[in-house]
């Protein structure tokens, strides 16, 4: 079975394309944690807990777990233990170098860390995405056009009178062969997530960026599901794991999920 078609089953079982992002900040999570041994580890626990039947997959964001040094990694080993194999993991890194280092950055997170899929950054080409892809069962989402106001820098040059994301997008659909490649599009992007969705009908398509960052989730689930309402994975992290910062934090993300995941069904109709 290869990534795509196994995100697929997994959008049909767990009834959702909600992706919960773990980017979890120390100095946010409740205080009543903190005097515990590991206080991101069990926030984490309570979170998944709280929420696993509501999500297709959770995404963490690898710089949180790396600012914390050899506990992080170790936090993030465990965390990932925690999560059922019925959802999808994202090792959300946005990994990219030369061929060989490559491939030690692939070798790290599918068979150290573990993870289902990766976010990759194809700046530097192909030699530096394939080590990625050669395993069909391992996911890749490559950035396209991202969320954030800096997208703008280089993501929309033009290149033969289209833009740099675009020749991203049909890149990444010759590259394609094993049936594990996606893209990463913002949600604030909601006219080109159209344009993206009509080049790669039946590529999964991982859309932060709702929430804070102000996407419409509406739009997104318009515009970046394929045609049997699939292969969006849609992010959000603050406003589920932030929810509340009280004693009652994992019900109140698991709220904030349910209120999400009954707005995707609303809209995708």
């Amino acid at each position: 079975m290869t990534f795509t078609q196994k995100l697929k089953e997994i959008q049909t079982r767990q009834g959702s394309l909600l992706c919960i992002g773990l980017d979890v900040d120390p100095e946010k999570i409740p205080v009543h944690l903190k005097s515990l041994e590991n206080p991101v580890l069990e926030f984490n626990r309570q979170i998944i807990e709280a929420t696993k039947d509501l999500v297709c997959a959770y995404k963490p964001n690898l710089a949180f777990y790396e600012a914390m040094g050899t506990e992080g990694f170790q936090t993030l080993k465990e965390t990932l233990k925690m999560i059922p194999s019925s959802v999808i993991t994202i090792g959300d890194g946005k990994r990219g170098d030369i061929g060989n280092t490559a491939k030690q950055y692939a070798r790290s997170l599918f068979h150290d860390f573990g993870f289902d899929s990766v976010t990759v950054n194809p700046y530097m080409g192909f030699d530096s995405v394939e080590p990625f892809i050669e395993n069909p069962q391992n996911g890749v989402f490559l950035l396209a056009l991202t969320s954030n106001s800096g997208s703008k820098d280089f993501q929309r040059l033009k290149v033969n009178g289209k833009p740099l994301y675009e020749k991203v997008v049909r890149s990444a659909k010759k590259w394609n062969k094993y049936d594990n490649l996606g893209l990463v599009v913002g949600a604030t992007h909601p006219r080109e997530l159209k344009l993206i969705r009509k080049i790669v009908p039946d590529m999964p398509l991982l859309i932060p960026g709702i929430g804070k960052q102000g996407g419409d989730l509406k739009s997104v689930v318009r515009y970046g599901c394929d045609k049997n309402g699939q292969l969006a994975v849609i992010n959000i992290s603050r406003s589920v794991i932030y929810a509340s910062q009280e004693k009652d934090f994992a019900d109140a993300a698991r709220k904030e999920a349910e209120k999400i995941v009954k707005e995707i069904k609303l809209y995708n109709k």
